[in-house]
């Protein structure tokens, strides 16, 4: 007899049940195991009446998600807690901690012992496989196939970034009225990002019709549901959603044909008049050197413009909303640009500019743009840090365990950054070498690849605003507060009047 929908729901429950308490008691064995043999000591707990699901913490982050309050929940859960803490969500146990030297060794020191998890499932669809959804030997495979095109010469190459600040330039009122340079931010650095790794821009800023329009929309549009995508998790699967997948179709075809082009010109030689008649160098015509693979080339490009973007986008708008509303720094930058006498500044006067650095720094402290992050434990490991009543003991992880970490709140310790890490002070980067206390752009084997990239087209736009205006005023007296996607960007946009 054919089961009923009821029942089906019943024998998956069921069978959901079986499998975590089938996880929890290894886990426990391996814990208790491995505890008889070592000075392990678990993390304080969340105290939780559904330990064994874990359901009222999915409740109180899902409702911080609607709230955009889901960073203050993590910093009220440390204050709590503590710098490591350990708790269960929907059946997945976890470690989540702000200590250093765990990172550090998630990150780096035993880089191997952790995995990726969920990536794939939710940016699958929109980036395939490449150097941020993969793990392992495919995303090794990856690195090194993008390394190369990361080198100073052309980072520093200038005069992309010139020719899109002027097109914002061009949208920005001079008389002190409104203006929300948020989503300009994103417009600005879709443009320089495509022209860049494609060899032409979509021109966003210009309004441009036809297939470049449709390819901006549909990317922002795509990434608007990667957060959600995320939350379900493996549910994503059986969650249809035919608009999302629409419009990565647009976003693959828009980028094939660059990709086309490229093997083409590969295929055909045209590829030395590109290196030897000194046409603007694009990744694109780096990685074709080392592949002809079309889905690994397009699959590359998507990864890389997305990391880039989003990451660029966000860091200007949250050091934007920050310097309209701290006329003494905006006063400083101009002091230290003016130096330049009007000049535009190349890669050498940027690199120069220590004021400028410092306030890329601390802009990065306080508003890491991607505020925290986690690891899936690929075998049974441990962290230095976090067991114990005084938090001085190692901690086991076993196989299959989550360890999050949260740069957002490691960055606002007082115990490394002084009393007055809720400020933002750049001068605190005068003598700070915080080492693993500080990591913007991540750590590790996984570090950014184009965190220069990124820092370098940040400053230039700095700048180039300081010798544009006069000065820049909040319009909106709100405080700053969290607008959580794929980065971590202002909810109320960044509402501006620039005077010249």
């Amino acid at each position: 007899m054919a089961l009923d929908t009821r029942n089906i729901i019943l024998l998956v429950l069921a069978l959901l049940l079986i499998s975590i308490l089938s996880r929890k008691f290894i886990t426990y064995l391996t814990y208790r195991h491995a505890s008889n043999h070592q000075n392990y000591k678990p993390a304080p707990k969340i105290p939780q009446w559904d330990r064994l699901i874990g359901y009222s913490l999915f409740k109180e982050s899902t409702q911080a998600v609607s709230t955009n309050s889901v960073l203050q929940l993590m910093t009220t859960r440390f204050q709590e807690y503590g710098t490591t803490f350990s708790g269960v969500l929907m059946g997945q146990s976890f470690i989540m901690t702000i200590e250093p030297e765990n990172i550090k060794a998630v990150l780096a020191t035993n880089f191997r012992d952790f995995g990726i998890r969920g990536r794939l499932e939710s940016f699958g669809p929109l980036l395939g496989n490449g150097i941020f959804t993969t793990d392992g030997v495919q995303w090794e495979h990856s690195r090194a196939l993008i390394r190369p095109a990361f080198v100073k010469a052309q980072v520093a190459d200038l005069g992309l970034y010139e020719t899109h600040f002027q097109d914002l330039l061009s949208l920005l009122p001079t008389d002190g009225s409104t203006v929300d340079l948020q989503p300009l931010f994103f417009r600005l650095t879709l443009d320089s990002a495509t022209e860049s790794l494609f060899g032409s821009s979509v021109n966003s800023l210009q309004n441009s019709e036809g297939p470049e329009k449709d390819f901006a929309i549909a990317i922002d549009y795509a990434l608007s549901q990667i957060p959600q995508r995320y939350r379900r998790g493996a549910l994503t699967r059986f969650l249809p959603d035919r608009k999302f997948h629409q419009a990565c179709k647009t976003v693959h075809t828009y980028t094939d044909q660059f990709v086309q082009s490229a093997l083409a010109a590969k295929a055909s030689k045209e590829k030395q008049n590109v290196e030897e008649g000194g046409q603007r160098y694009t990744l694109l015509h780096e990685l074709a050197k080392a592949t002809s693979d079309p889905i690994q080339l397009r699959d590359e490009l998507l990864n890389m413009l997305i990391a880039g973007r989003d990451t660029t986008a966000s860091l200007l708008s949250n050091l934007f909303f920050v310097l309209a509303r701290r006329p003494d720094v905006w006063q400083r930058l101009r002091g230290e640009v003016g130096e330049l006498g009007g000049l535009k500044p190349d890669y050498e006067a940027l690199r120069r500019m220590k004021y400028l650095r410092n306030v890329l720094n601390e802009a990065l402290r306080l508003y890491p743009v991607v505020p925290a992050n986690s690891r899936f434990a690929i075998r049974n490991t441990t962290l230095p840090r976090g067991g114990g009543s005084d938090g001085s003991s190692p901690i086991f992880i076993a196989k299959g365990q989550i360890v999050a970490y949260s740069v957002f709140d490691m960055h606002r310790r007082n115990d490394i950054y002084g009393l007055n890490a809720e400020e933002f002070d750049p001068d605190r980067w005068n003598d700070l070498r915080p080492g693993w206390a500080y990591i913007p752009f991540n750590g590790g084997p996984r570090i950014c690849l184009g965190q220069q990239f990124a820092l370098t087209e940040i400053g230039y736009v700095t700048v180039r605003f300081v010798q544009s205006f006069r000065e820049i005023e909040a319009k909106r007296e709100r405080e700053w507060v969290e607008r959580l996607g794929v980065t971590l960007s202002s909810f109320d946009g960044v509402k501006v009047g620039l005077n010249k």
